[in-house]
């Protein structure tokens, strides 16, 4: 039966308000995130002192990669608890430690204060959200798809990557009011831990949003929920779909990690210029990524999702160092501009496309783990790597541009594994089963 002009609006108002309260937990997540790479040198001199600026930033960057690695883990035991407990339930457990992280760092004591527990303490705060972050994402993803209309698929997803754009916005929001209305060896000495602060009063606000989340319809459907070592050895047995899912997600990690984390530390440390500039190009790349984000997704449920991923990885390949060493040779705020939108613009499109394809790709009956698993390993080992691999690649090449070649890189994998998955333009990998079943 079709539906009536009453029930279509109302049909559409509860679907927004699913995704709404899915995505809640993307704000928090990408909130801290951003405050950490964005507050790297403030934080470095809190509780990583060293004797060069240089040195502190690759310590701070350090704890924030060595976060990352927890991700894979936060995927395998989370994603196997979702998959088999719910994606409700498990959302609102994800979120939890999320929060207890995130808590951890805005009220840890000073290296000054503390010695060497200090630093310890933020590790262990930032590897409770790594934790976390691994499954928060395809948990997430998975719950936007399973409600998705039919043949919408993509578009649906690509709100889990929109809804951390509106963190960054937030950040950059505060960020800049802080950086006029305090004097910048105030924000360096304490003011930077204000955001922080509004990050844990905000937490509430997402429990009860989380709390309200309804099981979704596929989840339900389901005859049987696999255990967790049934979810373990389909993982195992479906490795080759993981590893390519990871070879897929790495652009869309590698991008955004450049144009959101590492770029207000590249404007100020590197390009030189002021911080209320790179906290603006900061600022106008969350509003462009939330847009090209459904863009992309949208035009992937039209054309499908090898054309866009293809396309958009080429550009990046042929286009990334190019665009760094026309910035680097003259830096202005509005070149910075140029090429900040531009990366944009490739991570918009090929992220809103990426997460459609990784979610169709993997098995059902494990989804969340396989997903989350994939996604993890690009964002531990390549997406929060940039900032430190950035770093690292100017200072021993003195090549200011030497990030291009990270993202270049990049797109080299994505091409490669967008042409395995979609041989003969469709999926060409086939789902296994556990020897044991």
């Amino acid at each position: 039966m079709s539906s009536t002009p009453t029930q279509q609006p109302a049909n559409i108002k509860s679907r927004i308000g699913a995704i709404l309260r899915a995505t809640s937990g993307n704000f928090l997540e990408q909130f801290d995130f951003f405050l950490f790479g964005f507050y790297a040198a403030a934080i470095g001199k809190a509780f990583f002192p060293a004797t060069d600026e240089t040195a502190s930033l690759l310590n701070t960057f350090g704890v924030f990669w060595l976060g990352a690695l927890m991700r894979p883990v936060g995927a395998i035991v989370l994603g196997a608890y979702i998959d088999k407990i719910g994606r409700r339930q498990g959302l609102i457990v994800t979120l939890a430690i999320m929060a207890a992280g995130t808590v951890v760092i805005a009220f840890c004591p000073t290296y000054e204060t503390i010695g060497v527990a200090a630093p310890v303490i933020v590790l262990l705060g930032r590897l409770l959200q790594g934790f976390s972050a691994g499954v928060e994402l395809g948990g997430v993803s998975v719950y936007l798809s399973e409600i998705a209309t039919p043949g919408r698929r993509g578009f649906y997803t690509s709100f889990q990557s929109s809804s951390q754009q509106v963190a960054i916005f937030v950040a950059s929001i505060l960020g800049y009011l802080l950086s006029e209305i305090m004097p910048a060896a105030t924000v360096t000495a304490w003011g930077w831990r204000i955001p922080f602060f509004v990050g844990c009063l905000i937490i509430p606000l997402i429990f009860f949003l989380r709390r309200t989340l309804e099981e979704t319809p596929a989840f339900l459907a389901m005859k049987k929920h696999p255990t967790a070592s049934e979810v373990f050895a389909s993982a195992l047995a479906n490795w080759r779909i993981v590893l390519l899912g990871m070879m897929i997600a790495i652009l869309t990690t590698t991008t955004f990690y450049f144009v959101t984390v590492y770029t207000p530390t590249f404007g100020k440390s590197v390009l030189k210029l002021s911080s209320a500039d790179a906290l603006l190009v900061t600022l106008l790349v969350a509003v462009t990524n939330f847009i090209w984000n459904p863009v992309g997704g949208a035009l992937s449920d039209k054309i499908g999702r090898k054309p866009v991923l293809i396309t958009i990885a080429v550009l990046a390949l042929l286009t990334a160092y190019p665009a760094l060493s026309w910035l680097v040779s003259a830096p202005s705020f509005g070149k910075m501009l140029a090429v900040e939108m531009m990366l944009s613009f490739y991570f918009g499109m090929y992220s809103g496309t990426m997460l459609g394809a990784l979610v169709e790709i993997v098995p059902a009956h494990v989804r969340t783990t396989c997903f989350s698993l994939a996604f993890a390993l690009a964002a531990a080992l390549f997406g929060t790597f940039t900032p430190f691999a950035s770093t690292w690649l100017i200072d021993k090449t003195g090549d200011k541009a030497a990030p291009g070649y990270w993202l270049m890189f990049a797109a080299t994998l994505g091409i490669i594994a967008a042409l395995t998955v979609y041989r003969g333009g469709q999926q060409a990998v086939a789902v296994r089963e556990p020897a044991a079943a």
